[in-house]
């Protein structure tokens, strides 16, 4: 009921989970058109994607990707605060779900910007921040793939984000993470890639 009540407050037309308690049906249904579909399977189902190409399909594995902050690594001189790296978290999880090259911004829990599908970061960045507009000051920029120039972080700082999460593993790691240290923003790596298509 208290997710139901949650989820009430936002826009939304459709809610999909393994099961919906008896009691939280009739809250959500209170929002117009809203749409409640159960998939008791949905947490079990065999993480798998299905690509149309000419004359066929493609099934594609998708690998599953935990999410484990305890062996991410702070690279840079500033370190983000317990409620910053909550929001890296979030926009981690977020960007996992994007097409590469994948850029999310987010503040508040709550997704700001995405860039997705482009031929360069720097351009997925930029579509990004701009869908965040002012909302991205104060927030985090979570990319999917590794910075390979420091571009990216210099758009990051004119944007005003606070923190950058990233897989690291760039041969010019160092001009990324000196660009965030002369920003005054805190960079993560999480050693590991995404990388949706």
């Amino acid at each position: 009921m208290a997710t139901a009540e949650a989820l009430t407050r936002t826009f939304l037309e459709c809610v999909v989970a393994p099961a919906c308690e008896e009691a939280a049906l009739p809250i959500l249904k209170m929002k117009p058109k809203m749409r409640v579909l159960t998939l008791p399977e949905l947490e079990t189902a065999p993480p798998v994607t299905v690509q149309t190409i000419a004359g066929g399909f493609l099934l594609q594995e998708t690998p599953s990707t935990p999410i484990e902050p305890h062996t991410w690594q702070v690279v840079t001189a500033t370190a983000p605060p317990p409620e910053l790296m909550a929001e890296l978290i979030f926009a981690w999880k977020v960007v996992k779900h994007v097409k590469s090259n994948a850029i999310v911004v987010s503040r508040d829990r709550q997704t700001q910007g995405i860039g997705a599908g482009q031929m360069n970061r720097v351009g997925a960045v930029q579509i990004a921040l701009s869908d965040a507009g002012e909302a991205a000051r104060g927030g985090v920029l979570a990319s999917d793939g590794f910075f390979p120039f420091a571009d990216s972080v210099q758009a990051a700082a004119l944007a005003g984000i606070a923190a950058i999460i990233q897989p690291g593993g760039s041969l010019r790691d160092n001009e990324s993470i000196q660009a965030a240290n002369e920003a005054g923003i805190a960079m993560v790596f999480t050693n590991r890639r995404h990388f949706r298509h």
